[in-house]
Order: structure tokens, then C-alpha cells, then sequence
């Protein structure tokens, strides 16, 4: 298992002011402050390496209990950060393998009061799933009961094939944005995909080619970078191995936005109308990493854990 995947399901925000948190989740309202950084060829310099390890522990969903405030009480946040301690602990066989102090040296690194990464719906919770993707097959991965007959029955992430739709929209993960005239290159490092997006207004790719991570088109809306991409094929989970699985209609619009010269604001939209009754979107902060480094996330190199779910699963037959 690699380091980050206990993450999955609890994912955490830094710096819930840039969101707004106290007050309205809806329209975006960010507070500018970085200066004119630009590239040689005058666009708004985003380079970097953008790290949200500080943001693990808030989940996707809020808690229904706190209707639409998305900001938590000491009291709330202290209270989450014993279960998040307690998910991390050396008992979860999972965090074993984790270096760095181990997993819940990752849990602490969570210094947001953010209640939800969803920030609209105002009540930070997707929207219901539609009847079609509630008929639709169950998504399965290592983490579920089986059954496990070959590996088709294990996750895309499980195979080390691909990681989510847009892997940028999980804070754990951490990102790489490089530019050049006409083009902005983003580099996931879990697992390893770079999405290479043109800024020339060309229309996406026929609609018969799909591809896990889509087609990616992007322009400026004064200092932010909107990407819109379309043309995914349907068979990655939001997170891993888990959560919901979108399908080829889903379209994503990715907001990056540098707030000062320290902190880019992530902002993805989902829309899937054979999924989710409305678009949704999530919001929070990056933080730059001064290390500007991004490590190779080598998934098939001793990925011992397909063969032994398979073999483990013929010895209990």
C-alpha cells in the first residue's frame, strides 16, 4: 500500500478562511493578495510544486448536524482530530507501512476548522445520486469484501492504472503545475499523471476517444486558470478505489487561482447528470512546497498486493 491512500476517505482543508467557511459556501469570494508574478510571456506565473498534506481529515460530506455552517467549533475540531488519531493508530494494520512518522503523524498535520471539502450545495454534501447510478454495479477495490476472481475485480488504482477523474481534487495529493506559451502542465504525483492542457481555444477531441483522465482544455478568466475536461471513460472512483464512480458524461471545471504568493486556491465542479441529480463543487487551499520537489510514485514496483489478494482469496475457496 503506499503512504497516502488512508486518506481516501477523510480529507482535510487548510485555511478555511480563503473559503469563506464562516459564512457563504455558494459564489466564490477570494481576497487577492499576490502580486503580479508573470511569466516571460505575460501570463500569471502559477509554477510550482503545491502540497495539501496539510489538509487531511476533512471529509467530503459534512456533517448533516451542521446545516450549512462549514466551519467547526475548538470543540468540534479537537473532537475529530481524536477520531482521525484513533484511524491512524498502530492497531490499523493499513498504517504499518507508512514512513514519516507514520500515518498519524499525517492526521496532525490538519490545522483547518473546515467542515467539508463540498462547499455548494450550501449544505456540504453531494446531491443525491440519480436511479440510473444507483442501478449500476458497485465499485470494488481492495478495501471491499470481493469477491476477487481476477483482477478485474480489483480497482483501477489497486492495478496501478489511474488514480481518480482529476487527481488534483484530492488534497492529499500533491500537485505540480508547470507552464510554457500556449500550454499549462499538470503533474499529479499520485499516480504520476501529467495532464498536458492547451490554452489556444481548440475544441476537445472527438467524443468516441475516452481516456481515464479525460481531455483537458483550458483559458484565463483574468488571474485564474479554468480547465474544463470532458471525454473521460468512466471507469475511475472520485477517490481511489472508493467513492462515487462517475460515468462518460461527467465534466469537470478546475479553478486555480493564486491568492498570495504562497497559496493557490483549488476549485472543481462535477457535473454528471447520469450520476447526480446537480453539478457540486469542492474548494480548498494549496500551500507551496519550498522543496519544489515531487517524488516518483513507483506503483507497480513491489505492488505485492494484487497477487496476494488473488492468492488469498484461492486459499480461502
Amino acid at each position: 500500500m503506499k503512504p497516502r491512500l488512508l486518506a481516501f476517505g477523510a480529507m482535510v482543508l487548510s485555511g478555511a478562511s480563503l473559503l469563506g467557511a464562516g459564512a457563504s459556501n455558494g459564489p466564490r469570494s477570494v481576497t487577492v493578495t499576490a502580486g503580479p508574478s508573470k511569466t516571460p510571456w505575460g501570463a500569471q506565473d502559477l509554477q510550482g510544486v503545491w502540497s495539501g498534506l496539510e489538509s487531511i481529515g476533512v471529509p467530503f460530506d459534512r456533517d448533516p448536524a451542521l446545516g450549512t455552517r462549514n466551519l467547526l467549533t475548538e470543540e468540534e475540531f479537537q473532537a475529530r482530530q481524536k477520531a482521525l488519531r484513533v484511524g491512524a493508530s498502530g492497531e490499523n494494520i493499513e498504517t504499518t507501512n507508512f514512513g514519516r512518522g507514520g500515518a498519524e503523524a499525517e492526521v496532525l498535520r490538519n490545522e483547518s476548522r473546515q467542515a467539508s471539502l463540498v462547499v455548494d450545495p450550501p449544505d456540504g454534501r453531494r446531491p443525491p445520486r440519480t436511479a440510473e447510478s444507483d442501478a449500476r454495479q458497485p465499485t470494488f477495490g481492495s478495501f471491499s469484501a470481493g469477491p476477487f476472481n481476477s483482477v478485474n475485480d480489483l480497482g483501477v488504482l489497486d492495478r496501478c492504472v489511474a488514480f481518480a477523474p482529476v487527481s488534483a481534487a484530492s488534497p492529499f495529493n500533491t500537485l505540480q503545475i508547470v507552464q510554457a506559451p500556449g500550454y499549462v502542465a499538470l503533474r499529479s504525483e499520485v499516480i504520476h499523471e501529467t495532464r498536458i492542457v492547451p490554452l489556444d481555444g481548440r475544441s476537445h477531441v472527438s467524443p468516441r476517444l475516452k481516456m481515464y483522465g479525460g481531455d483537458s482544455r483550458g483559458r484565463w478568466e483574468g488571474r485564474t486558470l479554468v480547465v474544463t475536461t470532458t471525454n473521460f471513460n468512466g471507469l475511475t472512483s472520485l477517490q481511489g478505489n472508493a467513492g462515487d464512480r462517475p460515468t462518460e458524461r461527467l465534466t469537470v471545471v478546475e479553478r486555480f487561482t493564486l491568492v498570495d504568493s504562497n497559496t493557490l486556491l483549488y476549485e472543481a465542479t462535477f457535473d454528471d447528470p447520469e450520476t447526480w441529480t446537480r453539478p457540486w463543487t469542492v474548494r480548498f487551499p494549496r500551500k507551496r512546497d519550498a522543496s519544489g520537489a515531487v517524488y516518483e510514485y513507483a506503483c507497480h514496483e513491489g505492488n505485492y498486493g494484487v497477487a496476494n489478494i488473488l492468492s488469498g482469496a484461492r486459499a480461502t475457496e
